[in-house]
């Protein structure tokens, strides 16, 4: 606390205005890559000056807090930099949170509509119950007649109304269902095999290749799935989907922090590797690879050996993400059919 306390103290000492105007002259001429790397490590100092450790949350925290204390052009820079690996979580969250907001509001009311229809109808069966005793006293026929007139009226006010009732009742179902369509577009996860996406897959590969193009960092993409030869060895669909769910976690085992791992679809995953060349790809499809094959999959008594496909790829900002994609599935498609192979590098 006595560190975080200092922390408006430390930023002065650590930045006096001779040295920040200084700082500013040396790097408005140079490229905002270079004031940025000369910023982040001035924050690195402030955080090692307060004895904290350099963990990204800190980081972060230090890193927003004397960035204000900063010109502005300076914070223009590096702003528009920062700009490239924006996720814009929280605009996506408050607009998820609407929708949700008003996907409950339907339903609550279907549910309201519901109960009143189940009243009507309710109504509806006592008042036959009604006539029907009624009709048992009355002696002449055109006395029952005239019940069954007024019996007539009283079904025919009810139908009315409850067809105005269903009529609003499928308008909402309607609304509710558009809501439920809007918030699945919206999600990033995917509850089957918990990972991401498909749509948050594309995305974070278009940020990762604009990423590229402006710091020329090397990234790069593999895909897995389950091997044809794994699948067939059995035959219950629910085991098979068992099997591609252990891939799934396996894939989130051997992945870093900061890699991405989603559902492409189909049961293929692919792995987002940022800041990975290609041999470095190599190594970790080559560890994933044995991971796989050494895990037991036991299905009742009999054990299951896992086989996988894998394509690999290098991210280029000049190639676009569908043609990035198609090439690493192909490199898959070809790794799984050459058994002596175990995994295959795309070239296009």
């Amino acid at each position: 606390m006595a560190a975080l306390s200092n922390l408006k103290r430390t930023q002065r000492t650590v930045t006096p205005k001779s040295e920040e105007n200084a700082f500013i002259s040396t790097t408005t001429l140079s490229d905002p890559t270079s004031d940025l790397e000369i910023f982040a490590k001035e924050v690195l100092n402030a955080l090692i000056s307060d004895n904290l450790p350099p963990t990204p949350n800190n980081f972060a925290l230090y890193f927003d807090r004397i960035l204000e204390d900063k010109s502005e052009s300076l914070r223009r820079q590096i702003g528009a930099i920062l700009e490239l690996e924006e996720d814009n979580h929280e605009d996506t969250s408050i607009e998820l949170e609407k929708t949700l907001k008003q996907g409950f509001s339907s339903v609550k009311n279907i549910l309201q509509l519901s109960a009143t229809l189940y009243k009507n109808i309710s109504l509806m069966e006592k008042i036959l119950e009604k006539r029907q005793a009624e009709m048992k006293e009355i002696p002449s026929l055109n006395g029952a007649n005239d019940l069954i007139a007024s019996l007539g009226d009283d079904v025919g006010k009810l139908s009315s109304i409850l067809k105005k009732q269903v009529s609003h009742m499928k308008v909402i179902y309607d609304e509710t269902a558009t809501i439920v369509k809007q918030v699945e577009n919206e999600t990033i996860f995917d509850n089957q095999f918990g990972v991401y996406n498909k749509r948050f897959l594309i995305t974070k590969l278009e940020q990762e290749r604009h990423l590229i193009d402006e710091f020329k960092h090397k990234s790069s993409l593999i895909t897995v799935r389950l091997s044809k030869e794994s699948g067939e060895t059995v035959q219950s669909e629910k085991a098979q989907q068992l099997m591609v769910r252990t891939v799934a976690r396996l894939l989130l085992k051997t992945s870093r922090r900061s890699d991405i791992v989603a559902h492409y679809g189909g049961g293929v995953f692919a792995m987002v590797l940022k800041h990975t060349d290609i041999e470095s790809a190599k190594r970790a499809s080559e560890r994933l690879f044995d991971l796989v094959s050494s895990s037991n999959f036991f299905i009742s008594e009999q054990e299951i050996h896992l086989r996988i496909a894998i394509g690999v790829v290098e991210l280029n900002a000049t190639r676009g993400i569908d043609q990035t994609l198609v090439c690493t599935l192909e490199a898959m498609d070809a790794a799984e059919n050459n058994p002596k192979l175990r995994y295959m590098v795309c070239n296009a």
